[in-house]
């Protein structure tokens, strides 16, 4: 039986050209009024909105690509497909949307054929019923939970008999959901999370929207960000490539990178952050992609089908993306980490046992190709998306608060839409904002803006 995705998923002014800087093409800047580490929706969001106020903006890119968390893979297959995130939400407020139609890229509502999987055969709708029914009664139970005095995990406010559909309730709203398990994941930011059941597609895949839009920003690429010094008077960032003095900077690191150590600071950045930071560290979640031609598992394009799991050492299956022969196996917290710290062979091996499991030994003989992402082991993310512990929630505000002239984005910083694209790049024009005013480029102090969480609010 097909689920909607409301019931499915309820746990997701033109600039002058400036030439994207590498280190091969063109020498570093010494000097911005602001400088942006980082090149992902909240890097490419804050340089933009640098630019519209007239200030001269340099990013530094660790990687060789733009994008981040939003890589679009378009040399593996025959067909592209987004190694990172895939969706965006929120149609009627994201600014995102409107920018993709006016670099000329296809933006439409995702699919919404979505299934149940029970053994070799798909759930009954009696079946459905019940699986929907335990979903609701877990998201109520956490909602109810997020009211109280003190934070806790959802795990600990599970009903406790969710029967057979434990495992499968607990996989879409903890790994599926946020890349870690319910036991790991505090309540309040769980219920806190804002509506992602409205997912929007680009056709031509996140990473090519978030490296078209940062096209015309100047970005140096292979230039990671070593030492930072910094003050309330400006900072200077150490690079490789050289060092550039700016006025303020946006900082748009994960927070596994940030805990890491991976960039040094002078002095220290506080205490406080490095603590509101580690309680927001990255889940695990990885995309195993199978190039499976004449569609030996007889889907739709662009079904998603789920299996009824007595545990979380289950999946989410992504069939024919873009109606491709390429099928994306999605697996996430505890169990995603386990296998992706064994190695893509491993990831392949579970890939072809969870589909033989569901649809025989015949539909995945015909497997063509396999490639798998290890977000984990990337050395400039650590991570997927940002989940706060129990206990934690509070601590995106904290990383929202300046530091001298220094300013935090990304996703990890944003309240209810944590772990989108929307949300990294809604943080990255905040912090441009206020980098902005810091140098005196805004001087009137504005009313709040109308972001996406604004926007929500004033329709209630």
């Amino acid at each position: 039986m097909t689920i909607t995705r409301r019931s499915f998923l309820s746990a997701s002014a033109a600039f002058a050209a400036s030439p994207i800087l590498r280190a091969t093409a063109a020498p570093l800047p010494r000097e911005a009024d602001i400088v942006v580490i980082g090149a992902g929706a909240a890097g490419i969001a804050a340089a933009r909105r640098v630019m519209a106020a007239n200030r001269k903006v340099v990013v530094v890119e660790a990687a060789s690509q733009i994008g981040g968390r939003c890589i679009t893979d378009s040399t593996t297959f025959d067909a592209a497909f987004d190694r990172g995130a895939r969706w965006m939400h929120n149609p009627d407020t994201n600014p995102m949307i409107r920018l993709a139609r006016s670099v000329g890229l296809d933006v439409s509502p995702a699919p919404v054929g979505q299934k149940m999987r029970i053994g070799r055969r798909n759930a009954r709708a009696g079946e459905t019923e019940e699986f929907l029914a335990a979903l609701v009664r877990a998201n109520r139970a956490i909602d109810e939970a997020s009211r109280g005095k003190l934070d806790t995990s959802c795990a600990s406010v599970l009903p406790k008999d969710l029967g057979d559909w434990a495992g499968t309730a607990e996989f879409l709203l903890g790994a599926n959901f946020a890349g870690k398990d319910l036991k790991e994941l505090s309540a309040i930011d769980k219920a806190r999370a804002q509506d992602r059941n409205s997912a929007i597609a680009c056709k031509q895949g996140l990473g090519t929207l978030i490296t078209k839009l940062g096209e015309q920003t100047p970005v140096a690429l292979s230039t990671p960000a070593s030492r930072i010094l910094w003050s309330n008077r400006d900072v200077s960032v150490e690079t490789p490539a050289g060092k550039i003095v700016a006025r303020a900077a946006v900082i748009t690191v994960s927070t596994n990178v940030l805990t890491a150590g991976a960039i040094k600071f002078a002095p220290d950045i506080p205490k406080r952050t490095l603590d509101a930071a580690s309680k927001l560290s990255l889940g695990s979640y990885d995309h195993i992609v199978l190039q499976l031609p004449g569609n030996p598992l007889g889907l739709l394009r662009d079904d998603i089908l789920i299996e009824q799991s007595n545990s979380t050492r289950t999946a989410l299956l992504f069939a024919n993306i873009g109606g491709s022969s390429l099928c994306s196996i999605d697996v996430g917290g505890s169990f995603g980490r386990d296998l992706s710290e064994q190695g893509e062979q491993a990831m392949a091996a579970f890939a072809r046992e969870w589909l033989t499991k569901l649809f025989g030994s015949e539909a995945t003989a015909g497997i063509k190709k396999v490639s798998a992402t290890r977000w984990n082991a990337s050395p400039f993310v650590m991570g997927a998306m940002s989940a706060s512990a129990p206990g934690g929630q509070l601590s995106r505000k904290i990383l929202t608060e300046p530091i001298g002239c220094m300013y935090l984005a990304g996703e990890a910083t944003h309240d209810t839409l944590w772990g989108t694209v929307d949300g990294a790049w809604e943080s990255g024009e905040r912090a441009a904002e206020a980098a902005l005013r810091r140098i005196g480029a805004l001087r009137d102090e504005p009313a709040e803006m109308p972001t996406q969480s604004t926007k929500r609010r004033q329709r209630r």
